[in-house]
């Protein structure tokens, strides 16, 4: 069958889902149909919040659904309606099977993961966080269990040493939308052959990606510089590695960083106490980790915004009283 006359209903959320339905669309492919989350209140004003793909959508004058229950009965019987040849998932809730079996030639994921490495809520942050060198995205057909399906395709794509999680999320959003399109045709033309996952769960062979919150979030000084760096990129920019402050022994506010490096520690050389922060009060700002100084670029304080070292700096002249863990090994 001819790819362009597919009928397809597009499923999705946040802005990763944006470029692969714009391509579909501009490619001329049939997309009879967007779903997405409902309206949410949002800021301090509450006002309604529609999502990335709503806007997308409504700007390319597509059909748009947005079911509150995706059991729910209205829902079914207008998704029936549209007579969907093909599903695409991206970035959206787990769907019932009524829902992912419904099309005639199934329902597809994409994945922003070498699946099946990385399932879960957060694959892009945690393949930076664990210091791997490579990660990719992943097409597969939906059942059910949660991104564990047949693999259609895969596209392989470096992690660069000064990736952060935002520019990483920015490739493969865009390489993401390549591999959509040529899924739709493999699947079309009748030769995609999925191949079934691995059905395991040991974390060395398929290390998870789960949600993220803020308590994961939190630095842990005492670990390598390494890693350090690693947990810093891979929370970059959002929802971004932090650490509670502390002056006379108390607890002092909080700081976000987003961009830091690594300056490695000199043999026989004694270090400050982890978490022990040292400045020239005008051009740097480093805290002492398991081996050697974790010199920050950029970082926010609490009620303060984003900003290079160098201007925090100008306002902040006491930063020497401050540490970013009360010591508690001894070196």
């Amino acid at each position: 069958m001819n790819a362009k006359e597919l009928r397809i209903v597009f499923m999705g959320t946040p802005e990763f889902a944006v470029p692969s339905l714009r391509a579909l669309v501009s490619d001329g492919y049939r997309v009879v149909g967007v779903v997405t989350t409902p309206d949410k209140p949002a800021g301090r004003g509450q006002r309604l919040h529609e999502s990335d793909v709503k806007v997308a959508a409504r700007e390319l004058g597509l059909p748009i659904l947005q079911p509150e229950k995706l059991k729910a009965p209205e829902f079914i019987a207008a998704l029936e309606s549209l007579k969907p040849d093909l599903g695409i998932v991206i970035a959206f809730r787990m769907l019932p099977e009524v829902v992912w079996a419904m099309p005639r030639l199934g329902t597809f994921n994409l994945h922003a993961s070498l699946l099946p490495r990385y399932r879960g809520a957060a694959p892009i942050n945690w393949a930076i966080i664990n210091g791997e060198k490579e990660t990719g995205v992943t097409t597969f057909l939906l059942n059910h269990e949660i991104d564990k399906g047949a693999i259609i395709g895969q596209i392989h794509e470096p992690i660069h040493p000064d990736d952060t999680v935002g520019t990483l999320y920015d490739r493969l959003m865009h390489i993401g939308a390549g591999l959509v399109i040529e899924t739709v045709d493999r699947l079309a033309a009748g030769n995609a052959t999925p191949i079934e996952q691995p059905q395991t769960d040991d974390p060395q062979m398929v290390p998870p990606a789960p949600k993220i919150f803020k308590e994961d979030c939190r630095i842990d000084w005492s670990q390598s510089g390494a890693r350090l760096i690693d947990f810093i990129r891979g929370l970059s920019p959002y929802p971004a590695a932090w650490s509670p402050m502390f002056r006379a022994g108390e607890e002092s506010g909080t700081a976000k960083i987003f961009k830091a490096r690594f300056a490695p520690g000199f043999p026989n050389v004694p270090l400050q106490p982890i978490g022990t922060i040292e400045s020239d009060n005008r051009t740097y700002l480093r805290v002492a980790c398991a081996d050697g100084w974790i010199e920050i670029e950029e970082l926010q304080l609490a009620g303060k915004k984003r900003m290079q070292t160098r201007e925090l700096l100008l306002g902040l002249r006491e930063i020497n009283d401050y540490a970013f863990q009360i010591p508690t090994i001894k070196r």
